[in-house]
């Protein structure tokens, strides 16, 4: 099993690859390349799903009474995911604006 650091450093990566994903989407619509733009957003909520998927076992393993050690690095990481999942979500809505 990974340990608490492991998890928390690849809900970054993926949080993280989500983010970059979900801003290159934006920068794609606004020039009108609404193909490679819905393309990178895909990929960002792949990502998303993959550092979710990592969140969600900690997640079931607290609630089977597993204890989790919360530290600083996955306190970042939580930031790191939910700042991700912002992203997606306006990225979204800004790709609508541009198509309009």
């Amino acid at each position: 099993m990974m340990g608490i650091e492991e998890i928390s450093f690849q809900i970054i990566l993926y949080g993280g690859n989500a983010r970059a994903l979900a801003m290159e989407a934006i920068q794609h619509a606004k020039v009108d390349e609404f193909d490679l733009s819905e393309q990178k957003l895909q990929e960002a909520n792949e990502e998303m799903s993959k550092a979710h998927r990592y969140q969600t076992d900690l997640i079931q393993g607290e609630a089977r009474g597993e204890e989790i050690e919360i530290r600083l690095l996955l306190i970042h990481a939580q930031d790191h995911l939910m700042n991700a999942m912002t992203v997606i979500d306006l990225a979204e809505e800004i790709i609508e604006l541009h198509k309009k």
